[in-house]
């Protein structure tokens, strides 16, 4: 843990940073490294595992508020940060920022104070670990993205072997307990030096630090305990995302390891664009032709909606631009489930490829019509440039 980078450092932002703010920068930089446009690209792997694990602890406002205080012992169950972390050793979580503050763990305080104790020890690599986190994008319909919908998706990824459960070890034989470091995970080796006896423990090179060892491997998946598949995974999308908007599916990312929990999966959704309708955060906006006689005498319309449509009375002499709303006909929130508003934006339409009988009528009317009914075109006619 001690060569961990500060989270708030992988995804570029302050620790001030808004909910929003960890949220773009997380999307950017995870389709950045997304393994799909990086293939075979190790790097690339490891900064997506990397930015992801920030966005995990970040997006999370418990554990954000853990690291905050004590960094990343206070998101790590191995080191008990639920128990206060390094606050309980006589104010370490205060020294110098917070040593969890700083990013160090129990690894830093053991090479600083080695000398003190006499002893430095690695941490066991062989413990539970979170499987892989997954990410893919979909792209819905303008109305999936307002009403919510069901998505079967198929991902290729590690699943548990279904021969030997997970465990590499072929049906009818069991892992033995690794003989080097007699299931421990660690090798302990005492050295002398100048400020005293100095003990190093070490992840044991022989199991990895899992303590056992695997004698007759499975067939099916080669010992690994993961068989590489696509597999097809119902998602549901809740009303009101929109482009961007990131839906977490909890456990259905690669299996853990050493019994860890399995990892997730992160579905980033892109909206297609809708024909006529605009959307701008929860509110819609819609532009939509009258007639010039409804313009000006005024009269019902019906406003088009998905699925059903609204009745509004248009007051006489409407100008094309102007526009009216219709409150809670927007989009629901995805939090709270609370509709914005519909914006819609009357235009007068002209009407073309008028026949002889239409233009004279349109002439008659012109000559009736007082100018003064056109108080916009009388100023404009009188001013002096």
């Amino acid at each position: 843990m001690a060569d961990k980078r500060d989270y708030y450092e992988v995804l570029g932002v302050n620790k001030g940073s808004s909910d929003a703010e960890i949220k773009k920068a997380y999307h950017k930089l995870a389709m950045k490294y997304h393994p799909d446009k990086n293939p075979g690209d190790k790097e690339a792997e490891d900064k997506f595992k990397e930015v992801n694990e920030a966005y995990e602890v970040l997006s999370d406002p418990d554990k954000k508020d853990k690291y905050d205080r004590f960094g990343f012992a206070g998101v790590d169950p191995n080191f008990g940060a639920g128990q206060g972390g390094f606050g309980g050793f006589g104010g370490f979580g205060n020294f110098g920022g917070g040593f969890g503050g700083a990013g160090m763990n129990f690894d830093d305080i053991f090479d600083m104070f080695g000398g003190m104790g006499g002893s430095r020890r690695s941490s066991r690599r062989g413990g539970p670990q979170k499987g892989r986190d997954l990410q893919k994008t979909i792209t819905i319909d303008f109305t999936d993205a307002l009403f919510g919908c069901s998505k079967q998706i198929e991902i290729a990824k590690n699943v548990k072997c279904k021969t030997c459960g997970g465990s590499g070890a072929k049906p009818g034989t069991s892992k033995k307990t690794c003989d080097q470091c007699g299931g421990s995970g660690q090798i302990s080796q005492v050295s002398n030096t100048p400020f005293g006896r100095f003990q190093n423990i070490t992840t044991c090179p022989k199991c990895g630090g899992t303590g056992q060892m695997i004698e007759t491997p499975c067939t099916d998946c080669g010992g690994t305990g993961v068989n590489r598949k696509t597999v097809k995974i119902k998602v549901d999308i809740p009303a009101g995302v929109d482009t961007d908007s990131i839906v977490t599916v909890r456990g259905q990312g690669e299996p853990g390891i050493n019994g860890g929990p399995d990892g997730d999966l992160y579905i980033v959704v892109n909206v297609r664009p809708h024909s006529t309708y605009k959307r701008r955060g929860d509110d819609l906006y819609l532009e939509m032709p009258i007639t010039f006689d409804m313009a000006a005498l005024g009269g019902k319309v019906q406003v088009p909606g998905f699925g059903e449509s609204y009745s509004y009375t248009i007051t006489p002499g409407t100008q094309t631009g102007s526009s009216f709303r219709l409150k809670g006909k927007g989009v629901p929130n995805v939090r709270t489930g609370r509709k914005g508003d519909l914006y819609v934006k009357v235009v007068v339409e002209v009407p073309t490829h008028l026949n002889r009988k239409e233009k004279k009528a349109i002439e008659e009317m012109a000559q009736k019509i007082n100018s003064e009914s056109y108080p916009k075109k009388e100023r404009f006619s009188k001013m002096k440039f």
